[in-house]
């Protein structure tokens, strides 16, 4: 059961709600389960080590208070390396990006490090876990949730709406900042700055102190490049009741000096950061409302991942990680994990430029760390990967940086790239005040 794919009943991904786990399957939580439902247990193969807390102790060249976390596994070396030649070898723990970015561009490798089951949380985040799991609840054919607070809502989850929802709300830290640039690279290797800036994120769900928050996440940008988009910024506010009343969105342009509702900034809108790359709900993989697609969740497998990606998000500059075709293969550490398989199909009627999706969740963080997207005609069409690094000063995953590979228009995009400004830092909460238009059109003044 823990290392062959979990086939659940396929009715379970299409329930209009689904009610709490009970309290007899909360008590797996924290012992035959982790306290995230992760299963605690090591693979027979050995190549994925048992649960034992997660990295806490921050490396010895760690300055406390640092936006830069270094490598704490700098010294490890690969422990096998893939590629086109072997790939077949491996097949069964290759995402069907990964198989086809090995067969299409000479060069392209997968160096797989020692598993390391870094991801921890705070206290408070463990406990209230299975608290929250017997409270919570999907509505609106699982495209909403309600009784959720400050834990992972579906430690134990029955179907592709719940799982995805784990990752929607996953726990980055309550609020934190970077300033970052987005990339993209041509078939040549020439790399584009689509857009620099601040981005503050804060997920409200976590925040203990308001129990009744109607809002899981929110984002705030503010360009301040390339130059022709200085002083741009754009908000987005995200409901748990994101199936019925949708995102709020504002964007405001220093030219009108004035802020607009921008209600398209979502789905399969092209998104502006990425040059048009990727669209609004790639971000970070999976993000936004899901009702566009049916989700089923179809179980739990081993597969080789982006993770503790630390040179790659921390240690990189630009013209050293971006190459031709694809990232560069000796700064991004891939290991072996088990992930929650969940499939996205177009809902009939509804439009999207993907007819279907794969995500791969990350057990121990539930944060999509992979995906396939496939066109109208059924083809592959674009592959994402999230750079997933926990930040053990918190501690807490961090999987905010992410890139797609398109296929057919044969580049790459990367979001997300914080090492050459300075890194990600983890802050107080902004004042609901800051979260309105008024102060957007004053954040974005130039």
């Amino acid at each position: 059961m823990r290392n062959t794919i979990l086939i659940l009943a396929s009715a379970c991904a299409c329930l209009g709600a689904r009610a709490a786990i009970t309290a007899e399957e909360a008590k797996a939580l924290g012992t035959t389960l982790t306290a995230v439902g992760a299963d605690p247990a090591g693979n027979k193969a050995g190549t994925i080590p048992p649960y034992t807390g997660g990295l806490t102790t921050p490396p010895p060249n760690f300055k406390p208070g640092s936006a830069i976390r270094p490598n704490p596994y700098a010294a490890e070396k690969p422990r096998l390396v893939i590629d086109a030649k072997n790939m077949a070898q491996y097949a069964g723990e290759l995402t069907e990006g990964t198989k086809a970015l090995l067969q299409k561009y000479p060069g392209y490798r997968v160096e797989v490090y020692p598993t390391h089951r870094s991801v921890a949380y705070p206290k408070f985040v463990t406990e209230n876990t299975a608290k929250v799991a017997q409270k919570a609840k999907t509505t609106n054919e699982g495209r909403s949730i309600e009784g959720a607070h400050a834990g992972f809502p579906f430690p134990i989850p029955k179907t592709g709406f719940e799982a995805m929802w784990n990752h929607l709300v996953r726990f980055n830290g309550q609020a934190y900042e970077a300033k970052y640039r987005n990339y993209n690279v041509d078939s040549s290797g020439r790399a584009t700055l689509t857009t620099e800036g601040l981005s503050v994120s804060e997920y409200p769900y976590w925040d203990t102190s308001k129990p009744d928050t109607d809002t899981f996440w929110r984002l705030k940008l503010v360009y301040s490049g390339p130059a022709r988009r200085a002083g741009e910024a754009l908000m987005i506010i995200d409901p748990l009741d994101i199936g019925n009343k949708d995102r709020k969105t504002w964007s405001y342009l220093p030219g009108q000096r004035r802020v607009r509702l921008a209600p398209d900034l979502a789905h399969d809108t092209p998104n502006p950061g990425a040059g048009g790359a990727t669209t609004f709900d790639d971000t970070f993989i999976f993000n936004g409302s899901m009702d566009r697609f049916d989700f089923k969740l179809v179980g739990k497998k081993e597969m080789m991942v982006p993770y503790n990606a630390y040179t790659a998000v921390y240690g990189s500059k630009h013209e050293d990680l971006l190459q031709a075709n694809f990232l560069n293969p000796d700064l991004v550490r891939w290991e072996l994990h088990r992930v929650w398989v969940v499939e996205a199909t177009l809902r009939p009627g509804k439009r999207h430029v993907y007819s279907k999706r794969t995500f791969y969740l990350d057990e121990d963080s539930w944060a999509a760390l992979a995906s396939d997207e496939y066109d109208a005609r059924g083809q592959l069409y674009r592959v994402g990967f999230a750079y997933m690094v926990p930040s053990y000063d918190v501690p807490a995953p961090y999987s905010d940086m992410f890139g797609f590979y398109d296929l057919v228009a044969h580049m790459y995009s990367l979001t997300g790239l914080v090492a050459e400004s300075g890194g990600m830092r983890v802050v107080k909460p902004l004042g609901d005040r800051e979260w309105t238009p008024d102060a957007l059109a004053g954040a974005g003044v130039r």
